[in-house]
């Protein structure tokens, strides 16, 4: 086959006529946008691309378009993504303390978004708002897909790839909760601390919960530091990117206290902008220009209003600096540091 010239006129001007037909323009940032996804589509048919690979893509996209459509239906608040297994039994401590964990966050306006089987994911929608509760099933061979609770929810939305669906979690959530759980639990555990340690996720509070007098999270944390720390796998900071929780009412309030004062975080530019929900004092910043003086790549930490590039939360007060793009465990520490004062 002879490849396609996606960029020829007469193509980009079919395409541009397309996208508006559909209601779009064209000539927008978002139909240009468009307008690629198109062409890599075209691309596509001369590629050599075999039919199972043509359908992996296809339906991935179908299934991260139609997972925005529902998600785009509810901004505004925080949403928290619980983790753990679908075997845990209803009368566990783990259950217990699920239900009673997604109570609690949802009472403070949150949003849960859980899995759709039973164990921890029914338990957490079981306690959360029906009005407040996502369900991202997934069809496997030896779980139930869908629970009782979450059945016929329009906030339940099917995947049929684990990526896609991990995408959802991930792109939607400001707070990760994690309960013991099996290959699966821990495979998202540490897909989180490794998108959030490479910087390729915004820093978030990921507490580990668990019943009364469980030793799941003791002995995890014991081979972190053992297998990991010890060997240099991982940096001392790093143990700052999770925390045990020593019950379910202090996991609730330390997702509380993550945004105390620190809002969230986006680059412009060169620069990481920390916007706040109020200033720092003159002396809070040197303290922090003392203490993390490692995560600059030049300059200082300064206090500033929103930067020109900037269209979002204009009315935050921000902390800017240059920021290396490496020690996120460090930076997740000057975080905590700012919720202190």
């Amino acid at each position: 086959m002879n490849k396609v010239d996606v960029n020829d006129p007469q193509i980009l001007e079919s395409i541009k006529n397309l996208i508006a037909t559909c209601g779009g323009s064209p000539e927008s940032f978002d139909g240009g946008l468009i307008t690629q996804l198109i062409q890599t589509g075209l691309k596509l048919m001369t590629e050599g691309h075999d039919t199972g690979q043509l359908k992996l893509m296809t339906r991935s996209l179908k299934e991260m378009r139609y997972a925005y459509r529902i998600f785009n239906k509810y901004k505004g608040s925080r949403r928290i993504s619980i983790f753990g297994s679908a075997r845990t039994p209803e009368n566990h401590p783990d259950y217990l303390a699920a239900k009673e964990f997604s109570a609690g966050i949802s009472k403070n306006g949150w949003m849960c978004i859980t899995g759709a089987a039973n164990g921890i994911m029914k338990a957490g929608l079981e306690g959360s708002e029906k009005d407040s509760s996502f369900g991202l099933s997934i069809r496997l061979p030896f779980e139930v897909p869908t629970n009782s609770v979450i059945e016929g929810d329009p906030k339940l939305i099917s995947f049929r790839y684990f990526f896609t669906r991990k995408l959802m979690f991930m792109s939607h959530s400001d707070a990760v909760a994690v309960f013991p759980g099996g290959f699966g639990t821990l495979d998202e555990l540490f897909e989180v601390l490794t998108l959030i340690q490479t910087g390729k996720t915004s820093i978030m509070p990921v507490v580990l919960v668990e019943g009364e007098g469980g030793i799941y999270w003791l002995q995890w944390n014991n081979y972190v530091h053992k297998h990991l720390l010890e060997n240099g796998w991982i940096s001392p900071e790093d143990q700052h990117l999770f925390y045990i929780s020593t019950s379910v009412e202090d996991a609730v309030w330390h997702i509380q206290k993550f945004y105390r004062i620190y809002h969230s975080s986006r680059y412009v530019g060169d620069n990481l902008v920390l916007r706040l929900l109020r200033p720092l004092t003159t002396e809070q910043v040197e303290l922090l220009n003392q203490k993390f003086y490692r995560l600059l790549e030049k300059g200082k930490i300064e206090m500033s209003n929103s930067l020109p590039e900037e269209t979002d939360h204009l009315e935050l007060p921000r902390l800017i600096l240059r920021f290396t793009r490496r020690d996120f465990g460090l930076l997740r520490h000057m975080i905590n540091q700012i919720n202190e004062f």
